[in-house]
């Protein structure tokens, strides 16, 4: 195994779906077979945007559950909520001494942010890249699973370290990203990506009944009125989810619906089965931790109590290097 670190937050506003999955989820698992990861329910970070503050509790417990079961394993790695290590807050007020408000005014996120909440441009919105920064740098992370949308985050992360150690002497590394392999997953909508808060989603904890559902709501190629009329797979989102699902039938699917051998109806079906398959061991996982709340719960608290021996370790040397008179 590396000896480099890997961090990374996930967010703990609703249920995590599919696209969440393909895109962090399943690289988080992959990533504990050669490095030492860090994962944390950014749950602080979450209250930049949550109207009600008393479903991130229950939201964290939620999503760290979801983790549990796709294979984050806690012997291998450190899994923990991030308000159980106030060390983090700590670094991020010292960071915010350091980095500009006009630099944060300018992430593209928060420019889009300020659109969809005009009324709660928070404190907390605008300062959020500088959390995200000391969750990373907290850890000395060097390496960072993320979105291509969360890389200016990540490149203010580098402008933080960098500052702090001109400032103060050489104290944080410049982390890298790791960028996952699977493409945008669009929504049932064949439109936006997918997102809960968009409606278009399907979770991965859903039932098999429920998904099928879903799936049969999906947009398939607009212009197929008729079960007769050829198909497009190159428009068709049900298509592009069978390219991740179901890679070993895309050949024949492909064929079949140009030809109008399938319908639409048959195809989400096919699909629906397939998503079914590749997440029925995940939810027989997840039911029983899901029945064990105390047992996440306690899984949790050890791995908070793992993340503050680093953090404080971080938070000790932070002190020293800028000068702060020892408690």
């Amino acid at each position: 195994m590396s000896g480099e670190r890997v961090f990374s937050g996930f967010r703990v506003t609703g249920e995590q779906h599919i696209g969440n999955y393909l895109g962090a989820i399943k690289n988080y698992v992959a990533l504990q077979d050669s490095y030492e990861c860090i994962y944390c329910a950014v749950d602080v970070h979450s209250l930049t945007t949550l109207e009600d503050a008393r479903l991130v509790g229950p939201n964290s417990l939620q999503s760290a559950t979801v983790m549990l079961a796709a294979g984050v394993d806690p012997a291998r790695s450190i899994i923990f909520v991030q308000s159980h290590v106030p060390e983090v807050i700590e670094l991020a007020e010292y960071f915010a001494m350091l980095t500009p408000l006009s630099v944060l005014t300018r992430v593209p996120t928060f420019k889009e942010k300020v659109q969809q909440q005009p009324e709660n441009v928070n404190l907390g919105l605008v300062g959020y890249p500088v959390l995200m920064a000391a969750d990373i740098l907290t850890y000395k992370a060097a390496l960072v699973p993320i979105g291509i949308d969360q890389e200016p985050h990540l490149e203010l992360t580098r402008e933080v370290a960098r500052k702090f150690n001109n400032h103060f002497g050489d104290t944080f590394p410049e982390p890298k990203s790791v960028h996952t392999e699977t493409p945008l997953i669009r929504g049932l909508d064949g439109q936006a990506k997918m997102s809960k808060s968009m409606g278009n989603a399907i979770p991965i904890a859903a039932t098999e009944e429920e998904t099928t559902r879903l799936v049969r709501s999906a947009m398939t190629d607009p212009q197929r009125q008729r079960r007769t009329d050829p198909g497009r797979p190159e428009v068709c989102n049900v298509y592009s989810l069978h390219e991740v699902f179901t890679p070993g039938r895309t050949a024949e699917i492909h064929q079949q619906c140009t030809t109008a051998a399938i319908g639409c109806v048959d195809c989400k079906g096919i699909l629906a089965d397939s998503i079914n398959e590749t997440f029925r061991e995940f939810r027989a996982r997840h039911a029983e931790l899901n029945a064990k709340p105390d047992e996440v719960r306690a899984i949790l608290r050890d791995g908070a109590a793992r993340a503050r021996v680093i953090a404080q370790e971080t938070l000790a040397e932070v002190r020293d290097r800028i000068g702060l008179m020892p408690a």
